[in-house]
């Protein structure tokens, strides 16, 4: 099971480069069991990218990755990296192309209107393509990020007493760079998408307890980070005349 891992590394290193790395590479695993195959052939997105982790672990196996963020914080080891600046909350992601896989790794709990992100995700993808899709929803206990667990106490309230309490500083501002984001929600929309399904959905840090997914209401608190890995059941749309094609 990851989370015990993450918390003992939280604990003696906090959130480092080796930290997000061992998400990165537990997250592949996952989706490695679930059928998907990572190749020299294989196109990639790394949508939100950050620092490149999750994307820069696929680079290694010889996978073309495009990194695409607000801006670029691409580390040294992945100077050179085919990166693309866009704005999500601003700008379609429509316009990248299409990818045999999409990564989005805890983005949308970042984003004012992750609507549109989700809605984009048909025009991401190959004939075959899939995305996964992981965020911190809300009411789980890091729901709140770094003022969790006050974040129980709401988004105004809680950021408010952990200032006044703990006294620690904290970069996320709930309603500026972090949003209340659902399970129940986001699955809905996700289900209503054209030619594209669920196919696994887990808790991120734990998947072997997939059944909690299967409890609505009480997997917005058991699930710390939820996974979903939606794949390709249709041809894909015509694509907007702006798309940009997919790396090569």
């Amino acid at each position: 099971m990851l989370l015990p891992r993450l918390i003992r590394h939280h604990l003696r290193h906090g959130t480092d480069e080796a930290f997000y790395r061992l998400q990165a590479r537990e997250a592949i695993a996952w989706l490695e069991r679930a059928g998907v195959g990572f190749t020299p052939d294989t196109t990639v997105l790394d949508l939100g990218c950050g620092t490149g982790v999750f994307g820069g672990e696929l680079r290694q196996r010889g996978c073309r990755v495009t990194f695409v963020d607000a801006q670029n914080w691409l580390g040294p080891a992945l100077a050179g990296a085919d990166f693309r600046a866009l704005d999500l909350d601003r700008q379609n992601p429509s316009t990248l192309g299409r990818y045999d896989v999409v990564i989005c790794s805890n983005v949308l709990e970042h984003l004012a209107r992750p609507a549109r992100l989700l809605a984009a995700i048909p025009d991401l993808l190959t004939e075959r393509g899939v995305f996964y899709l992981s965020w911190t929803n809300w009411l789980s206990p890091w729901g709140g990020h770094d003022f969790s667990p006050f974040h129980y106490l709401g988004p105004r309230l809680g950021p408010w007493l952990w200032d006044r309490v703990v006294r620690r500083p904290r970069r996320l501002r709930p309603f500026e760079n972090l949003y209340p984001t659902h399970i129940g929600p986001v699955l809905r929309q996700l289900r209503r998408l054209p030619g594209v399904e669920i196919r696994r959905l887990a808790p991120r840090y734990y998947p072997e307890l997939a059944w909690v997914m299967r409890l609505p209401g009480l997997r917005e608190f058991l699930a710390w980070n939820c996974a979903v890995l939606l794949a390709r059941t249709g041809p894909p749309r015509p694509a907007p005349p702006e798309s940009r094609p997919a790396a090569q």
